[in-house]
């Protein structure tokens, strides 16, 4: 197996000045971070969680090596808040899924509610927990998953990356099959989208994920765009397949050419309102002398046009 078509798109949405996301798309590391502080904090954590992972990233392997990844950037954000009191307080989510193609392993890692996605066959799994209060009160049977989405507190996380000297990271690994679409995004789409609706897009754009990354921020657009949003697609697919064909380039149709010497009137209205659409756009601080001398070789083509629609009438 190997790592097929990717892409990774962010959007600052339709409520946020800013956006405090930040996101991996170079295989086989792909990773989402949707930051959280006051000023720009979040999007300097988000910023820091990003470099972090991507730093070491291609020489990481497994779900420990993901986790460990993970670990030193919640370290680098917790460090950069002491020493720098307007970062104070800052955090971030991350989700990052590893791809090895040799074994067809995904390593995936994750804290707060950025979410990973497989969508295999026709069925879209949710792959991770969010770390969330609305989470735990589903878990726990006080909330359906129905009155969670309307929670006012659906957004509360209770695990982040830089809000304490340590953090715990779920990570686990998953074997691939050729054909699987890994999704991974952050809050900003899954708060706007329920499963069906994103894997709807994703189908619709025939699983292509620039196409369907493109789909799935417009639909979360289109919902309100709440919060930034960041989505990142790759595929799975068998590494013995062959290259897609180029899709050839229309042919274009056979054009009738009018014999040598022969105009119709149809030709000379095209043609003079090709000369027309050709002359420069006038300048606005006046024509002056060659401006003039150009309206006028205007006007005389004009007139000779005219002349030559009104003879080919006649004829």
């Amino acid at each position: 197996m190997k790592i097929g078509r990717a892409a990774g798109v962010t959007d600052t949405g339709r409520r946020r000045l800013r956006n405090e996301d930040a996101f991996i798309c170079e295989p086989p590391l792909f990773a989402v971070a949707d930051g959280m502080g006051g000023a720009r904090a979040g999007e300097v954590a988000a910023g820091l969680a990003a470099a972090a992972l991507e730093e070491a990233g291609s020489e990481t392997r497994g779900a420990e090596g993901v986790a460990a990844l993970i670990v030193e950037a919640n370290k680098r954000i917790w460090e950069r808040s002491l020493n720098d009191p307007r970062t104070t307080g800052m955090g971030t989510t991350v989700t990052a899924a590893l791809v090895d193609a040799a074994s067809g392993a995904v390593a995936i890692g994750h804290v707060g509610d950025s979410r990973a996605y497989l969508l295999r066959d026709e069925t879209l799994e949710q792959l991770t927990t969010d770390h969330s209060l609305v989470a735990e009160l589903v878990e726990s049977g006080v909330l359906t998953p129905e009155e969670a989405e309307r929670h006012p507190q659906r957004s509360a996380i209770t695990r982040a990356l830089g809000t304490e000297p340590t953090v715990e990271v779920d990570a686990f690994t998953m074997q691939a099959e050729p054909g699987d679409l890994f999704l991974v995004c952050s809050d900003g789409l899954s708060a706007m989208l329920s499963d069906e609706a994103v894997s709807s897009a994703i189908e619709t754009a025939d699983r292509d994920p620039e196409r369907a990354a493109d789909a799935l921020v417009a639909a979360a657009n289109a919902r309100g765009g709440e919060d930034n949003i960041t989505v990142v697609l790759f595929e799975i697919v068998d590494d013995q397949a062959p290259a897609p064909s180029p899709v050839p380039e229309p042919v274009p149709e056979a054009t009738v050419l009018p014999e040598a010497g022969e105009l119709t009137e149809e030709d000379v209205q095209v043609e003079a309102s090709e000369s027309v659409a050709a002359e420069p756009e006038p300048s606005r601080h006046g024509a002056g002398a060659g401006g003039r001398v150009a309206a006028l070789a205007l006007i005389v083509s004009v007139l000779v046009v005219g002349l030559l629609v009104l003879y080919l009438a006649v004829r």
